[in-house]
């Protein structure tokens, strides 16, 4: 691998619980370092949540003594974090995760386009909500997740379970609950993912059926995802992020205004737009419908779920990470 010549430092911001944005820094960082790249973690605070990460090294934000070599990483919503990197005059970049934060925290009259800085986006919806924002056209890393642990099981239980993240809005997701109880088409078993670890997620994901997705903003979410590959359809908002690798199951359904890139995969879930109480439990009925029904329609958007899945696994995010290094040296 073609490397810089200096170090890179991701900037890992003081979260304290479980965030999947600080996690695809981190594997990047890991996918760098394994690869013999100098790369490192610089800590804003050290008692904030990140993942293991044995084998990286890990300094104080406030420590780093950066050169014009180094490469400085930061990811959007904390702008002020580049200013080691301005200083010192070194390779700044900013991944930018969620569309939302792109302008969060830029000081007053500071324009992205004036910074020496290089924005890359998560995905293809991030990508363009920037090129219509900014007028530019910004390179997307995406992210992966681990289909080892994400995976099918051979049977569902038998009674219908949707599984869902009561942090993800959860005053809608309460509405979306209490509409599916009213309308009584289906008795379902709810299954709320919150406080597990990856391995807690992943078996609440591998005994439902369907995911209630909820949550928006997005810049990729990964919990859809993940519930692809563990065989549970998922229904509902997808943050406008989520339209990267989201597909209607449905001929005629709600299609956004960013422009979809042609996938290797048919549809693979039901999807409406953010804040929809209604839509998405109509969306989520119909999801479980496909499950009751069974069949090839089944198949096919199972199918296509395994697919979208494998499509963003851990080996094809190394692959990009490693060629989007290769052509920043």
């Amino acid at each position: 691998m073609k490397t810089l010549s200096g170090r890179t430092f991701f900037f890992i911001p003081p979260v304290r619980r479980a965030a999947g944005g600080v996690a695809v820094l981190v594997r990047m960082a890991q996918y760098l370092r394994e690869a013999g790249h100098d790369a490192r973690l610089a800590l804003r605070d050290r008692t904030g949540w990140r993942p293991d990460c044995t084998g990286l090294p890990e300094d104080d934000f406030s420590e780093v003594e950066l050169t014009p070599q180094d490469a400085w990483v930061v990811p959007e919503g904390w702008v002020n974090a580049l200013t080691p990197g301005l200083k010192a005059g070194a390779r700044c970049l900013s991944y930018v995760q969620n569309w939302a934060y792109l302008f969060s925290g830029l000081p007053q009259g500071v324009d992205w386009r004036s910074l020496p800085v290089t924005l890359f986006a998560v995905s293809r919806p991030v990508s363009w909500f920037i090129g219509q924002s900014l007028g530019v056209d910004v390179p997307i890393l995406r992210p992966g997740i681990d289909t080892s642990v994400f995976a099918a099981p051979e049977q569902k239980p038998d009674r219908l379970t949707v599984s869902y993240m009561p942090r993800k809005n959860k005053a809608l997701a309460e509405q979306i609950r209490a509409v599916i109880a009213a309308r009584g088409n289906f008795q379902v078993e709810w299954v709320e993912i919150s406080g597990l670890d990856q391995a807690g997620v992943a078996g609440a994901l591998a005994r439902s059926h369907a995911f209630l997705a909820t949550g928006f903003p997005e810049g990729c979410p990964l919990p859809p995802l993940e519930a692809m590959a563990s065989g549970a359809i998922p229904a509902g908002f997808a943050g406008l992020g989520g339209w990267d690798y989201m597909r209607q199951a449905e001929p005629g359904r709600y299609q956004p205004d960013c422009p979809l890139d042609p996938v290797a995969w048919g549809g693979n879930g039901f999807f409406v737009p953010d804040n929809d109480v209604m839509g998405a439990a109509q969306a989520l009925e119909k999801a479980l419908a496909l499950r009751v029904s069974g069949g090839e329609p089944l198949r096919a958007v199972l199918d296509a779920c395994a697919a979208t899945a494998q499509a963003y696994g851990l080996s094809p995010q190394r692959k990009a990470v490693l060629d989007f290094w290769e052509r920043l040296g």
